[in-house]
């Protein structure tokens, strides 16, 4: 099943922005904190990383392209924590 986000091949979206170090640039503190979010849950098993990029793919398709990247992250995280009953 083709998704959204499968837009293989596709140009106009830009490359993903690093810094030097090759870890991701953050444009704004809460993308740092979403981050940061996402991966503590993962290390207390809460999900895995199949599982967060499972719920970035599942986004409605409007909302996926709307989303910047860390916006795609927190849907994901917000998708996870109520479907497992987190919160």
């Amino acid at each position: 099943m083709s998704r959204v986000h499968d837009m293989g091949g596709q140009t106009g979206f830009g490359p993903v922005p690093v810094n030097d170090d090759g870890m991701p640039a953050f444009e704004a503190d809460w993308e740092a904190r979403v981050y940061a979010l996402a991966a503590v849950l993962r290390q207390r098993g809460l999900f895995n990383s199949d599982e967060l990029r499972d719920a970035i793919e599942r986004l409605p398709p409007e909302r996926y392209l709307e989303a910047s990247y860390y916006e795609r992250w927190l849907g994901a995280v917000e998708t996870l924590v109520e479907e497992k009953g987190l919160a």
